[in-house]
């Protein structure tokens, strides 16, 4: 009986043993699961406050364009300073655009012919470029001001041009400046005047050259410069008046970022380090020669 009752206690004790281990295996279990439950509910959490932080950031933005078009090229300067600058030219040749509000170009070519007399050429072109604001590269008049001084930078070192003069020009526009010099080419001695002018996002470069071939007297540079001044107030002027701005006289108002003075670029003497141009620079299709036809603008 003694033996039985001793088996019995055993028995006991090892019951109660197998109990507290399974309890003691079962605690860890539900305290990894506590602690999963846990972190998952964290995580997604912070998921959605990220997600709603994003939405709730503002997109980027930068200031649009002042203006959204460019007049036709061909009617940019009037027929009376036409007759002026080129005489005998019949109509003007339009440049080739992938987007007539973006870029354009219109050149006229003149050959006032003397026979033995001598001839007068003259040839001038009109190039537009318009910029619009972009969020990376930034407003579209910064835009105009980064490629109106390049244009001046490539006026000053064309190959070939000596004495070479740089100056502004006043009542064209935000900034303009004109660039002459003299190019000797086997026809004749030629009379270059650029004038490159921004008004808001566009720019204006007009390129006037002349000169008396066969024996004719070689054209006065400070006649031709006028001219040319006055066809690039008439071009500025055709950009504000075809975005419903400006009274056709002024060329636009000057904004709080216009230059009272030639660009920073400008000197009177070439550039020793022209710009590479720019990659929304159209075809220039300057010519100093009456045999070489103006490039079209791609």
């Amino acid at each position: 009986m003694q033996r039985r009752a001793q088996r019995e206690e055993r028995d006991q004790r090892a019951k109660r043993l197998n109990r507290l281990l399974v309890c003691a295996a079962a605690v860890p279990v539900m305290l990894v699961a506590a602690g999963c439950s846990s972190d998952s509910g964290s995580g997604d959490s912070t998921d959605k406050a990220e997600k709603a932080a994003a939405s709730a950031s503002p997109s980027p933005t930068v200031q649009a364009a002042a203006y959204g078009k460019l007049p036709e090229p061909c009617k940019a300067v009037s027929k009376k300073t036409l007759k002026d600058l080129a005489p005998k030219s019949k109509s003007g040749k339009e440049g080739k655009s992938d987007d007539i509000s973006t870029r354009g170009s219109c050149s006229w070519n003149s050959l006032d012919n003397n026979g033995v007399k001598g001839s007068q050429f003259r040839w001038l072109n009109v190039s537009m470029l318009r910029f619009e604001s972009d969020v990376t590269r930034g407003p579209a008049d910064k835009l105009a001001r980064e490629y109106f001084d390049k244009q001046v930078q490539e006026a000053q070192a064309v190959e070939g041009a000596k004495s070479v003069k740089t100056e502004p020009v006043a009542g064209t526009g935000d900034q303009a400046t004109a660039v002459r010099y003299e190019l000797k080419k086997k026809e004749g001695t030629f009379k270059q005047q650029t004038i490159v002018a921004r008004v808001e996002n566009v720019v204006v470069t007009l390129d006037y050259n002349g000169a008396g071939l066969a024996g004719d007297k070689t054209p006065s540079s400070d006649d031709m410069l006028k001219d040319a001044e006055k066809a690039a107030k008439e071009a500025v002027a055709a950009v504000s008046e075809a975005n419903g701005k400006g009274d056709g006289k002024a060329g636009g108002v000057p904004s709080e970022a216009a230059s009272k003075s030639p660009s920073k670029s400008s000197s009177d003497s070439p550039s020793k380090s022209p710009s590479k141009g720019a990659s929304d620079k159209p075809s220039k299709g300057a010519s100093a020669s009456p045999t070489k036809k103006p490039a079209s603008q791609s």
